[in-house]
């Protein structure tokens, strides 16, 4: 799945390809995908003759703003948008049209047909579900050692899943909880609740940097992630222990090590990370 740095640069490529493009018509193919409203028609109705004038991210969702509404953008799993020339759809995966008034179009496609559409009216959208419902974004000022400490003091849960849990920080997924983790060097399997507050920090700036240079990257392409021009991330050759089991950790040389942890491949070198537990 895209996680913070994937969505920063689709929503990066994006701007630079359709703001200011004013949809003609919207074709949709795969009606399961628009959750809010209901109505596929009004869907479709709403968003003809609405020029879009900025794109945002909250999380990992893109949030189109247009000029009476706002749509509010998913792409799960293996979703893409891509300009082309020509309405018609590029493949069967293509499930969502955007027409545009100067002949182009803005495609989305998604293999597994899990991404989802939000409409609703421009301004609303931060007060419901999906928006409503996310935590601080991991590189803005009100994500801190304080915040987290609070979020931490208050599960039982090893820290893995609550940096996963998009209520606590937004952005985060598989790849990046592994990789600032590494760096802030705290194993994984630890209980959230034992970090002590002078970690917290390390933690923080851990994140940080691991989410920047990945946006300066355009992102990692470990499966099939493209940016909006159809160009492959690069910051896979960056990664200190995803998908790189078996192999030696660039710090000390000891074997990184995968386990599951709440049913996900979980990356940790056994040396550089210490296990906290109350």
């Amino acid at each position: 799945m895209p996680e913070l740095p994937e969505v920063e640069t689709v929503k990066n490529t994006l701007k630079q390809l359709v703001v200011g493009k004013t949809i003609s018509d919207v074709s949709v193919r795969w009606p399961k995908m628009v959750k809010h409203p209901a109505d596929v028609q009004a869907f479709q109705t709403l968003l003809t003759g609405q020029t879009i004038h900025d794109i945002n991210r909250r999380g990992k969702f893109l949030r189109f703003d247009l000029d009476d509404v706002a749509l509010v953008s998913h792409l799960r799993m293996e979703g893409k948008y891509s300009l082309t020339d020509t309405p018609v759809p590029t493949d069967q995966h293509t499930h969502v049209i955007f027409k545009f008034t100067d002949g182009t179009a803005l495609q989305y496609n998604d293999v597994r047909k899990f991404g989802t559409m939000h409409l609703y009216d421009k301004g609303k959208e931060l007060q419901f579900p999906p928006l409503a419902d996310l935590g601080p974004e991991p590189l803005e000022d009100d994500f801190t050692a304080n915040h987290l400490d609070d979020v931490f003091r208050r599960t039982t849960r090893l820290i893995k899943p609550v940096l996963l849990d998009q209520k606590a920080v937004v952005g985060l997924g598989n790849i990046y909880v592994d990789e600032a983790l590494f760096r802030a060097g705290i194993h994984p399997g630890s209980e959230a609740k034992a970090i002590p507050f002078a970690q917290m920090n390390d933690l923080v700036l851990a994140i940080r940097s691991t989410l920047g240079e990945a946006i300066a990257a355009g992102g990692s392409s470990i499966r099939s992630y493209l940016n909006g021009h159809g160009e492959m991330g690069m910051f896979q050759q960056r990664l200190y222990v995803y998908a790189r089991e078996d192999q030696p950790c660039k710090q000390c040389g000891t074997p990184i090590e995968k386990i599951k942890l709440g049913g996900r491949g979980t990356h940790f070198c056994p040396n550089c990370q210490k296990e906290w537990h109350i």
